[in-house]
């Protein structure tokens, strides 16, 4: 099942600094989540000054409990408390968008 998660960071003066004591680590997760293909797509949101202020992935786990379970329990920005504000909702990645290998003929 594929979910979408908009996640959104702390407004206080701290966010920042928070963000960037766990971005290695949170990388880090992002890279084992895309080796088991389970993080299909990621991106982070910036503000008008290209400050990141948040971050969207589309992931891939067969229930939102495993998905709570097996990664947002342990993902370094909501340990660190960098996601202040967490929307998961389920979501439809078609087929053709999930396999790439016709990219390749191309």
């Amino acid at each position: 099942m594929h979910f979408l998660i908009t996640a959104f960071d702390g407004k206080d003066s701290e966010a920042g600094t928070r963000r960037s004591n766990v971005r290695e680590q949170h990388l880090e997760s992002a890279k084992k989540l895309i080796k088991e293909r389970k993080l299909l797509y990621a991106a982070a949101i910036l503000d008008d000054d290209d400050r990141m202020i948040g971050s969207i992935m589309i992931v891939d786990f067969p229930s939102r409990d495993v998905l709570s379970n097996e990664w947002l329990n342990n993902e370094p920005y909501i340990l660190g408390n960098v996601w202040e504000e967490i929307n998961i909702k389920p979501c439809y990645v078609p087929d053709f968008i999930l396999d790439t290998s016709w990219i390749l003929e191309s």
